[in-house]
């Protein structure tokens, strides 16, 4: 959750809740959503049908879920990020070039954002899809990001996110982290080694605007077994980055 408004809306932060729980749950029930949120289930109900009768919730039996209304939403939101159109095709050349998982990722309210990803031929298949967030610290890209950011920025985000583990390989302590992130600016790519994902490896780099602003970060995931040695060290690194430039040429001259 964010900072909370100083005149918050308590029903539409409820409304919200409930949208994000239905997510999490991929479906559920009325007394499965008021035993997760505690929240009386003729509330929980009322909510529920103000949302189907909006077109924002599909009722299916007795299950509730989140409808394609937010889809439409989320490809407007997606589509006024100038850096989407310009980075896709590159992305995807990313991936069709190494067979792996490519993505780009921006960041938004202290969390990263994937904007797009893009699947080789070799490519494993991952939980997050367009539009997850996840914590910053936990991924190369969010890293990449986060080395290119001013200190007072990285500061307010892990003050507010903290450094939560998601593997046993997350960076947790902030002294790590900023040597971390020292070591990321000096070198211009960031290194992930199975710290959100057990078993998957990535590497990373920025996009950056000629007056130096962070942008977002594009990357390249693949299974630790796979992406390792050399290869990780030297090959990707250097496709990346070459990705990564070609790109903040074309926003330059876009």
């Amino acid at each position: 959750m964010g900072r909370r408004a100083k005149y918050a809306i308590g029903s539409l932060e409820t409304g919200f809740r409930i949208v994000d729980e239905l997510q999490r749950l991929d479906g559920a029930g009325v007394s499965e959503l008021a035993d997760r949120l505690d929240i009386p289930k003729s509330t929980v109900h009322n909510y529920l049908s103000t949302l189907v009768q909006e077109e924002y919730v599909v009722k299916d039996g007795t299950a509730y879920r989140a409808g394609l209304r937010f889809l439409e939403h989320g490809a407007y939101a997606r589509s006024q990020v100038p850096l989407y159109e310009i980075t896709k095709p590159e992305v995807d050349g990313l991936a069709e070039g190494t067979g792996e998982l490519s993505n780009l990722m921006v960041e938004e309210h202290g969390f990263g954002a994937y904007l797009h990803r893009a699947r080789g031929e070799t490519a494993v298949q991952v939980e997050a899809h367009v539009g997850t967030r996840v914590p910053l610290h936990t991924t190369a890209l969010g890293k990449a990001i986060l080395a290119h950011l001013p200190p007072e920025r990285v500061d307010a985000i892990v003050d507010r996110h903290g450094l939560e583990p998601k593997t046993a390989r997350t960076i947790t302590d902030r002294r790590e982290l900023d040597e971390e992130l020292a070591e990321i600016h000096d070198r211009g790519v960031a290194f992930d080694r199975e710290e959100r994902i057990e078993g998957l490896n990535c590497v990373a780099a920025p996009i950056s605007s000629t007056n130096g602003r962070i942008l977002g970060a594009l990357s390249v995931a693949g299974p630790s077994n796979r992406v390792r040695g050399e290869r990780f060290t030297e090959e990707l690194p250097e496709r990346v980055l070459e990705t990564a430039n070609v790109v903040e040429l074309n926003v330059t001259y876009s």
